[in-house]
């Protein structure tokens, strides 16, 4: 059973200069800077950086972090498994957002704290699904935190995914999809796996990270790297992260059809101002009523909502669902690149 007095103690999870620090445990989680034990919940560069001594990960996800970091101390535990350090036990718990993605729970025999780290409630076939931890306080994010955000279902997307890709192809243009190389890539190609046999060529950064979830064993379409001898239209979607547009690597491909698979693409201004001619609406976070029925689930009498729009979240728990929520101030989201 989770108490329910912890908003009374001293906080298990303090803010330091490094990042969320937990004293008892002597362990940061998602460290901004170097420390000395990093408990990391998923490989993004906005929650995974080099140069710590120690890190520890959620088993699955250590091939990733190894792929990011380089030569480092990595230490994998499998879901639900516990270990201590000082007088606290630590557990990763399954969040849905990436390969090896984790929440971390953190007790110390007086209350239990969960740091969820990114996470999404919808099915993902290339990584464990979420599942709620009970606690007294958690720390949530709140990227998509407005009630405008609620996600279409997968097989809607890749309808119109695929009926966009044909009608490109038909029209003699070379269609590509761009999205973040770390997870969002692989989920596409998983679910293309899933609905047909048709393959896909990807950008160098996409390839590298590929390799990684096929050593785990999931299973992509079939895929091959652009090189530069693929020239002209191609009938296969081309995969490529968003920082690819304009760039000489679609050049080779003219004439191109662009379009984006996030959840700001839901919103029409976003895809104007990124001059995209087509988006599909996938993300790997929560929606509105993924992060509300989470909070509720972990039976939190303390909420602290960070990397996102905190404000509408605090407001929207502490006066419709009578649960002490505050805002968090942290560094995750701010890396370019980073996903969404």
């Amino acid at each position: 059973m989770v108490s329910k007095k912890s908003r009374h103690r001293d906080p298990l999870v303090i803010r330091t200069p490094e990042g969320l620090y937990c004293p008892k445990a002597q362990a940061h989680i998602d460290p901004w800077r170097s420390v000395d034990c990093a408990l990391i919940t998923h490989a993004h560069a906005d929650h995974a950086r080099a140069g710590s001594k120690d890190y520890h990960c959620a088993l699955g996800g250590e091939g990733l972090l190894k792929q990011r970091l380089g030569d480092q101390q990595i230490t994998p535990h499998a879901y639900g498994d516990s270990f201590t350090r000082g007088d606290v036990q630590i557990s990763f718990h399954p969040a849905g957002h990436v390969l090896g993605s984790a929440q971390i729970r953190l007790d110390d025999g007086d209350s239990v704290w969960v740091i969820t780290g990114d996470y999404k409630r919808d099915p993902d076939p290339t990584c464990k699904a979420f599942e709620p931890v009970p606690c007294d306080v958690l720390i949530t994010e709140a990227t998509f935190a407005l009630p405008i955000y609620r996600w279409p279902s997968m097989d809607q997307t890749m309808d119109q995914l695929f009926a966009w890709w044909d009608h490109h192809v038909r029209h003699q243009r070379t269609p590509v999809l761009l999205c973040y190389s770390l997870g969002k890539a692989q989920r596409m190609m998983a679910e293309i796996q899933r609905r047909s046999d048709r393959s896909v060529k990807v950008h160098g950064a996409v390839a590298t990270l590929n390799r990684v979830y096929e050593q785990q064993g999931i299973d992509l379409c079939p895929w091959e790297r652009a090189s530069e001898t693929n020239r002209g239209v191609s009938s296969d979607l081309v995969i490529a992260p968003p920082q690819v547009a304009g760039s000489s690597f679609l050049k080779r491909f003219h004439p191109t059809e662009l379009a984006m698979a996030s959840g700001w693409m839901q919103v029409r201004g976003v895809r104007r101002r990124a001059s995209i001619h087509q988006g599909f609406v996938i993300s790997d976070h929560a929606d509105w009523n993924g992060l509300i029925q989470t909070v509720q689930e972990s039976q939190a009498t303390q909420v602290y909502a960070t990397h996102g729009e905190t404000r509408v979240l605090t407001r929207y728990l502490n006066e419709h669902l009578d649960i002490a929520a505050d805002r968090l101030e942290t560094a995750f989201g701010i890396e370019e690149g980073v996903d969404q």
